[in-house]
């Protein structure tokens, strides 16, 4: 989910945002459908990210695991939110500027705790913006951040975020295929269907927001849908 300014929003190719709900409201509604985990994405543009009373309140309220994420600096910062409740952390952007940040959050907290969001658009890495952001492809960058100790890998399509047309499966193919790590994928969800796709396409795990947001009893219709079409999830 989304945060910006202290309210869930949605997003349509990180440029286009609406506000949809409170944070509260929206946990209790997860909750009550059980869902396996819950990933945090503060971003908003005039504070310095995660808001660690917010993250207090959701993590006493929660009975999932949590992620959180949005303008993580440093490895002290990382330390802070696990300390507060959240369960992995997510980064993105001070990973590019450095690096060695994502090997000194492993080194703290362990690399089933850190996260690494990969914002991509046909195999390049995206910043917000729209410009490419570094001169490897998605699946460079991943090899990179798994040798620096990363736990799991976001990937994200900038492209599809918000469009419902679909994940990006090229995508998630080929950086799938390049790590040894688990890849999650998000960003164009707008039908079960979808989230079948991304498991045939190399996905460990499949993440949405909209079609949550936006769907009646989505996330236990989901979960039904991947269980009877043979994909092992958790399913009452």
């Amino acid at each position: 989910m989304f945060l910006m300014d202290g309210k869930i929003v949605r997003s349509e190719r990180f440029n286009v945002f609406k506000v949809i709900g409170d944070p509260y409201q929206e946990l209790a509604r997860f909750d009550e459908w059980d869902a396996d985990e819950l990933v945090y994405l503060d971003i908003s543009r005039q504070h310095g990210g995660i808001d660690m009373k917010m993250l207090g309140k959701i993590a006493d309220c929660a009975f999932m695991p949590l992620a959180f994420g949005g303008n993580i600096v440093s490895a002290d910062q990382a330390v802070d939110m696990i300390r507060g409740g959240a369960d992995k952390i997510v980064i993105n952007t001070a990973a590019h500027e450095n690096p060695g940040l994502i090997e000194e959050i492993a080194l703290k907290l362990g690399s089933q705790a850190v996260t690494v969001a990969i914002d991509c658009a046909q195999n390049s890495i995206w910043t917000h913006h729209g410009t490419r952001q570094r001169k490897e492809t998605a699946c460079e960058w991943a090899r990179i951040v798994e040798a620096r100790g990363a736990g799991e890998i976001l990937l994200n399509s900038i492209e599809r975020d918000g469009t419902g047309i679909g994940y990006d499966l090229e995508s998630i193919e080929k950086v799938a295929k390049s790590v040894r790590i688990p890849v999650v994928a998000c960003g164009g969800v707008g039908k079960f269907e979808h989230f079948v796709e991304g498991f045939g396409a190399g996905a460990d795990a499949v993440a949405a927001g909209n079609i949550f947001h936006f769907t009646e009893n989505a996330y236990p219709r989901a979960k039904r849908y991947l269980h009877d079409k043979g994909i092992p999830v958790r399913c009452e």
